[in-house]
């Protein structure tokens, strides 16, 4: 048999984990099993070695209860100020978090990690202000009593009936790098207690009665050991993993716990997550939206979200899921994510309701196969009170439905008495029709209407038809059978019928969800501007959970938030809502109302995130003044704050690919100006330098007629350059946006001679020809601007045709604009160049492969004609003797040529 090979490479997700918690501070929590076992006192005690060990240490909250030995301990250290605020009429103090963060020692010490802090603070719970100085990189030092704890809550109510409302999600304690036990035995605590030393005399009495009892210091002592032992269990196994040490590895657990509206849900999931820390397992909460869903009522609905967010809170993976058969649908779930323990509640009723309405429990037990289930009974203390559900759920609700229903009876009645009319054997016939009124108020008004519908059409039956008639007796046997079987009919199809309509309710309701996300999408991936994008998300997530949604995005220079999209449109913030919204920000996680930091903000603010990371904020504020969003909603809203990040992060991608390409651009054309430059700046340069330095060298030696040559070369080397300079003064102005063009009446003859009148030494080798018309309208243009255009183009014609050759100038009306042409006898334009022949710095090589020209003549012209409306084309003369450039220029308006 080949040997078994154990994989000794390190386990990747333990490197991660440990690789995330580089640069963060390291918690140490002091925990205990009551007050007064001495964890403050052992935090102020190791502290001070680590002082005396030259360690940056603090106290930025240290709660002494008055123990003057706790007291003595404090001597020595720094001491934060804490933060002094007015609550309700009284001055509370607590920890500036602002401060010891800008103080930023090595270690702080954070004495009662479950404290609830006033209202107004940043964070509703102490353990989030450790949790921030830890992200700082401050290491902290802490302190909690098992009581504290949330998955143990429960129990620690069951054992000393006090119940805790200062609890920490478990999720700090695991995530917690040390855990010291700090233990003392049940008798010595008491002695303690008794002597004064945890709580002054009067208080210590009244916890002797209830809380310091011996026997629930002993269990509770018991729940201390063993959370300190799981911690411990899991660091080793932690390190096993990370560092490939073999090992028996308990694998495969799964625990599920299956939640529905029950106030006991939640104490459900509590039980579920200390099995699933008993087993070493993930823990996954589900909760199954069967027919009975849409007819919960917003109380109901609101606690299921609660429910999920302790869940959320205690670690647990969140699903929710439809499903017609809660039992089925629960295992079918349980066995694709291989789940190996199930955990559900169990209500008290009785075997009649289970009977007739089917027991999930017991299906799940019958089903499950090699799948642990666990029943809880739901305690009694946790009663749940149905509520009616809201307009939306079910529209056609209240008193209509039963006086429809009444119609439909009493129509059935008259239908009936003319059935009988015709025949009197038609009594199975008339009973029959008694199941359409059913049938009718179970599809349009769902369960309560049809079982209204079916005991009424009953009565009615028996009082009308079944003899004796019109009273409710039945005489005849056969009758009773009759009439019993009709009424379990009755009521079985209006109940089958009824969930028949709240399966299509669900599925509507979720295709019309689902038709609102496809169309969200589309409309997302249609939008290309960001402003279209962002008021766009603004107004569907608004129109879709009734909320008021306002989008923050940052600023490109200075990264602070701004609003940038709004519906309704708003663009006022209040300092809690800037500070909630600055913290999403900036954490990466929800902030504002009903979150955990800075609940007093007026809206709940959600990172918008993509897989590159945070693009945004949102913030949404119900309309409808409820609290909390449905797990629904909830659902519904990740999708869409999902497709709205993506959608951001598209829009700035392209905007950074523009912006990329315009650098690319400008890179380009960086390079053709320095090579430019170096050229055309060079040659006439070196002309003028080469003609000054024969003058100078040969005063008095050349004659007139040289000397005059020499200096003709200066002045139209020099020309060339004011030429060259001036074309990138103009592309200057082009790129910039800076051109004012002012378009007036002006005459296009007048214009054509101006430029030739700057072009006459230029063009005096070649014959000129003008070709316009006396009666030309006058042009609406820029003069200046078309002026220089013509120049630039004359000068291209010089330049690309040979001496002696014509150079010809034509313009005519057409419609309301003017065409005027400027042709030349050269070489022409080879027809792959044409398409660049306007791109700035191109130039169009000769037959010799010389260059001519700068490349920016022909690009300056065109920008000028089209900064006043007109265009400026390029091609070949018909008959191929040369280049051909032709120009449209807007008439003035009155005088416009059919």
């Amino acid at each position: 048999m080949p040997s078994q090979v154990a994989d000794t490479r390190p386990d990747p997700d333990a490197l991660l984990e440990e690789a995330s918690r580089e640069g963060r501070g390291k918690l140490k929590i002091f925990l205990g099993a009551a007050p007064g076992v001495g964890k403050t006192y052992e935090m102020l005690t190791q502290a001070r070695r680590r002082r005396l060990d030259g360690v940056d240490v603090v106290v930025a909250v240290v709660e002494t209860h008055g123990r003057m030995e706790t007291e003595v301990l404090t001597k020595g250290f720094e001491i934060v100020p804490k933060k002094r605020s007015l609550y309700k009429g009284h001055v509370v103090a607590e920890m500036d978090l602002d401060a010891v963060l800008q103080r930023h020692p090595k270690l702080a010490l954070v004495d009662e990690l479950a404290h609830t802090n006033a209202e107004g603070s940043r964070h509703p719970k102490r353990y989030q202000d450790v949790e921030e100085l830890l992200a700082a990189g401050i290491d902290v030092y802490s302190t909690i009593n098992i009581q504290h704890i949330d998955s143990l809550n429960d129990v620690v109510a069951q054992i000393t009936r006090i119940r805790v409302r200062e609890t920490i999600p478990d999720s700090v304690l695991d995530e917690a790098d040390e855990i010291e036990l700090v233990d003392t035995t049940a008798d010595d605590l008491l002695e303690r207690l008794k002597e004064g030393k945890v709580y002054v005399k009067a208080q210590a009495e009244r916890a002797l009665q209830h809380f310091f009892q011996p026997g629930n210091l002993a269990a509770l002592r018991e729940l201390a050991l063993r959370k300190a032992a799981q911690h411990v269990d899991r660091d080793v196994v932690d390190y096993m993993q990370a560092h490939a040490i073999g090992g028996p590895w308990a694998a495969g657990e799964h625990v599920l716990c299956c939640i529905n509206e029950h106030p006991s849900s939640a104490e459900l999931v509590r039980r579920g997550r200390r099995l699933a820390d008993n087993l070493k397992a993930p823990l996954t909460v589900l909760y199954i939206e069967g027919p009975r869903h849409l007819s919960l009522g917003e109380v109901e609905k609101d606690r299921i979200a609660d429910t999920m967010r302790i869940a959320e809170r205690l670690g647990a993976e969140t699903v929710m899921q439809p499903g017609r058969d809660i039992a089925g649908t629960i295992l079918d779930y349980a066995r694709r994510k291989n789940v190996t323990h199930i955990l559900i509640g169990k209500s008290e009723r009785s075997r009649w309701f289970e009977l007739l309405h089917g027991s999930v429990v017991r299906d799940l037990m019958r089903d499950s196969g090699a799948i642990s289930v666990t029943a809880v009974l739901a305690r009694g203390d946790a009663v749940a009170r149905k509520t009616v559900a809201t307009a939306d759920a079910r529209p056609e609700g209240g008193w209509r439905r039963y006086v429809f229903s009444s119609l439909a009876i009493a129509i059935t009645i008259l239908a009936g008495m003319a059935l009988r009319a015709v025949s009197n054997q038609a009594l199975a016939s008339i009973g029959m029709l008694f199941l359409v009124p059913v049938m009718i108020s179970a599809v349009s008004f769902g369960l309560r209407a049809a079982l209204f519908t079916a005991f009424f059409s009953l009565l009615a039956y028996n009082f009308f038809f079944l003899p004796p008639l019109y009273t409710l007796t039945i005489a005849d046997p056969n009758n009773w059978l009759s009439f019993s079987v009709l009424l379990f009919v009755a009521v079985f199809t209006g109940n089958l019928a009824a969930r028949v309509r709240a399966q299509a309710d669900v599925a509507a309701r979720r295709a019309g969800i689902a038709g609102e996300l496809y169309k969200f999408t589309g409309k997302m991936a249609g939008l290309a501007r960001l402003d279209d994008i962002l008021w766009a998300a603004s107004y569907q997530i608004a129109s879709m959970l009734k909320t008021n949604v306002v989008i923050l995005l940052p600023n490109r220079k200075t990264r602070q938030l701004e609003i940038r999209g709004a519906f309704p449109p708003d663009d006022q913030l209040t300092a809690d809502d800037v500070a909630a919204a600055t913290w999403c920000w900036e954490r990466n996680q929800a902030a504002g109302r009903n979150a955990e930091t800075l609940p007093g903000a007026r809206r709940l603010f959600l990172p918008m995130r993509t897989g590159s990371g945070t693009v945004g904020v949102i913030g949404l504020q119900r309309e409808d003044g409820r609290e909390l969003f449905t797990p629904e909603e909830r659902r519904l809203l990740d999708s869409l704050n999902d497709q709205t990040a993506l959608a951001i992060e598209r829009a700035e991608l392209v905007e950074k690919v523009d912006e990329a390409q315009v650098i690319a651009e400008a890179d380009k054309l960086r390079v053709a100006m320095l090579t430019s430059l170096s050229h055309d700046l060079r040659t006439p340069l070196a002309s003028i330098l080469g003609a000054a330095t024969t003058l100078l060298a040969n005063i008095g030696l050349y004659n007139v007629e040289r000397t005059r040559e020499m200096l003709v070369v200066v002045r139209e080397e020099a020309e060339r350059l004011d030429r060259f300079v001036g074309n990138l003064l103009d592309m200057s102005r082009l790129e910039a946006g800076a051109l004012g063009s002012k378009p007036q009446m002006v005459d296009v003859s007048d214009t054509v001679a101006a430029a030739t009148a700057r072009m006459v030494r230029r063009i005096s080798g070649h014959k000129l020809r003008e070709e316009i018309p006396d009666d030309l309208p006058f042009a609406s243009a820029d003069p200046l601007l078309l002026e220089q255009a013509l120049v630039n183009l004359l000068d291209n014609a010089v330049k690309y045709s040979p001496t002696g050759s014509d150079i010809t100038v034509t313009a005519r009306p057409q419609g309301d604009r003017i065409i005027l042409t400027i042709a030349d006898e050269g070489p022409g334009i080879p027809l792959s160049e044409l398409p660049h022949i306007f791109d700035k710095f191109y130039r169009v090589r000769k037959a010799d492969h010389g260059v001519a020209g700068t490349g920016l003549g022909l690009s300056v012209a065109r920008g000028f004609i089209e900064a006043f409306g007109g265009t400026l084309a390029a091609g070949n003369r018909s008959d191929r003797t040369g280049a051909i450039f032709t120009l449209t220029i807007p008439i003035h308006k009155e005088q416009s040529v059919a």
